[in-house]
């Protein structure tokens, strides 16, 4: 049997004669989560599940999870191998689309999109005046990157063709990209990275190093003309710190998809106009999310027959 969350697709050709339960619309309650768990022996898993020893106890016949997303700061890794449970995610296939939301947040924060259409759409908007809705300059500014993965090195892409300086800082050591004018991306140390990026974007997994790696330090180290933006996990923000620097004019802006305590959102940053908001969109594009899902029912079907998944992320169990 394979439990699952609700998703976007019919994934039951996939999984041949598995027996497939998940609720008609939404997620399970976390009770009624571990009560069909307790002849399962597939889990599919959204970030908002906490797979931990808790859960993984009340699964006696758990074979392996598969985490709809790139992250799995969700599952405790070690909790399941410890338990024989294999544990894969999605990495690569949500790559391009996130890259673009990131750069889209970017941009739509520098040129205060969302307060244009507000404007436009509550009819408060007179014609053009040369001082309305002042935004900042992308084209040939600095953009810093914390975490030049796969996700990083994408925007760094997209960053090259507005003639942007990267920098990047990243604890594993990555390739940089080559950048399409001068100068690749150039790796810094953590001080220079924030005094001299315009516009700084994190792309790292959350870990206890990353964990609140933009704080009120880091933001006061930053320029005030600067824009954070944030598709990476709302944990690497301290919340109510960048809610104090976008009041106190520490920084310009911030552009965020994640937050820490998902779907609540710190109420002052709800209230301020130098936020773009998303709802944890960053994968949401339709050939994004459909092989995000094949991949994992993929995975799940390959567990089950005795062979090693693609992406198994801790291959002790085999």
């Amino acid at each position: 049997m394979v439990s699952s969350a609700a998703l976007p697709f019919d994934i039951r050709p996939l999984l041949g004669d598995a027996i497939y339960l998940a609720p008609s619309s939404g997620h399970f309650e976390r009770d009624q989560l571990m009560t069909s768990l307790a002849q399962a022996e597939a889990l599919i898993s959204l970030l908002s599940v906490q797979v931990d020893e808790q859960l993984l106890a009340a699964a006696p016949r758990l074979r392996v999870v598969a985490n709809v997303a790139v992250g799995f700061d969700n599952v405790d890794i070690q909790a399941a191998t410890r338990r024989g449970v294999a544990v894969v995610n999605t990495p690569d296939v949500l790559t391009e689309a996130t890259a673009d939301f990131a750069f889209a947040l970017l941009l739509a924060t520098a040129r205060r999109l969302v307060e244009g259409d507000r404007t436009v759409r509550s009819r408060q908007w007179t014609g053009w005046d040369p001082g309305q809705l002042l935004g900042a300059d992308v084209f040939g500014t600095t953009l810093g990157i914390i975490g030049m993965g796969r996700i990083g090195r994408a925007v760094a892409r997209r960053a090259s063709g507005f003639a942007m300086e990267i920098l990047y800082l990243n604890h594993h050591r990555t390739p940089p990209v080559e950048a399409s004018h001068g100068e690749g991306p150039r790796s810094v140390g953590w001080e220079e990275l924030l005094l001299k990026s315009d516009y700084l974007s994190l792309h790292c997994p959350l870990t206890p190093e990353t964990q609140h790696i933009i704080d009120r330090q880091a933001l006061r180290a930053m320029k005030k003309s600067a824009i954070l933006v944030n598709t990476a996990r709302g944990g690497c923000v301290d919340e109510p710190a960048l809610a104090w620097a976008l009041a106190a004019g520490e920084i310009a802006g911030a552009g965020l998809d994640v937050f820490a305590n998902e779907p609540a959102v710190h109420p002052d940053l709800l209230t301020s106009d130098h936020v773009v908001l998303a709802p944890h969109a960053g994968s949401a594009t339709t050939s994004a999310r459909k092989r995000m899902v094949e991949i994992c029912a993929n995975a799940v079907r390959s567990v089950l027959d005795g062979h090693r998944p693609p992406t198994l992320l801790n291959p002790e169990v085999f």
